[in-house]
C-alpha cells in the first residue's frame, strides 16, 4: 500500500500546510506499513530529493517522533516525489484508489475489497487530495475504485483520514 498526497494547496509556494501533511503521514506510514509519495508538492529548490526533504522536516516538527519516522521511511526507500502527472500516475505503485466521500457510481469499492486486492498481491495506491477542495474531479477518472472509508459518506479532515484508512485497510489485511 501506498499513500498519496496529490497537492491541491498553493502550487507554487511550499505552506506550513505541506509541512504538516508530511509531518502527520509518516508515522501512519511507517505504522501501518506503507509507502509515501507526494505529487506536485512545490519543495524549495534546495529540496530535490526525499532524503533532502526529510532531513530539513525533521528540524521544524516534534511529530513523529521529531520527524524520525519520516527519515526512516526516506531510508528503506519508500518515500517518493513527483510532479503531478500528465499522463496517469506512476504505474510502480499499482491500482489507484480514489478516497473519497463521495464515490461515483459503479466506481465504489469496499473496504474488505481492497483489502483483498492487497493479501491478493495487488499494489494500490491510496490517493489523498490536499487543500479545502480534495482531489480535482478530473482524477475520479483515473481511479477505478473509488473508496468511502466509513461506508456512509461521511466527511474527514483530511489527516483524520489519511490515518483512518490505512489503519482500517491493514486490520483487514491481516485478519484472518
Amino acid at each position: 500500500m501506498t499513500i498519496g498526497l496529490y497537492n491541491t494547496y498553493d502550487p507554487n509556494k511550499f505552506r506550513e500546510a505541506h509541512r504538516r501533511v508530511l509531518a502527520r503521514s509518516g508515522p501512519v506510514a511507517l505504522a501501518f506499513g506503507c509507502n509515501l509519495v507526494t505529487f506536485g508538492f512545490p519543495y524549495e529548490k534546495e529540496m530535490r530529493t526525499p532524503q533532502d526533504i526529510v532531513d530539513w522536516l525533521s528540524t521544524t516538527t516534534t511529530i513523529g517522533d521529531g520527524g524520525e519516522y519520516l527519515i526512516e521511511l526516506a531510508k528503506a526507500g519508500r518515500f517518493s516525489i513527483f510532479d503531478k502527472p500528465a499522463k496517469g500516475f506512476p504505474p510502480q505503485f499499482g491500482e489507484v484508489i480514489i478516497t473519497t466521500r463521495k464515490p461515483e457510481p459503479g466506481n465504489s469499492v469496499s473496504p474488505r475489497k481492497v483489502a483483498e486486492m492487497v493479501k491478493g498481491g495487488q499494489s494500490i495506491l491510496l490517493l489523498f487530495g490536499l487543500g479545502p477542495h480534495g482531489l480535482p474531479k478530473e482524477l475520479f477518472k483515473v481511479g477505478k475504485y473509488h473508496l468511502d472509508i466509513t461506508g456512509k459518506g461521511y466527511s474527514m479532515e483530511t489527516a483524520t483520514a489519511i490515518g483512518a484508512v490505512p489503519a482500517v485497510l491493514r486490520t483487514l489485511v491481516d485478519s484472518k
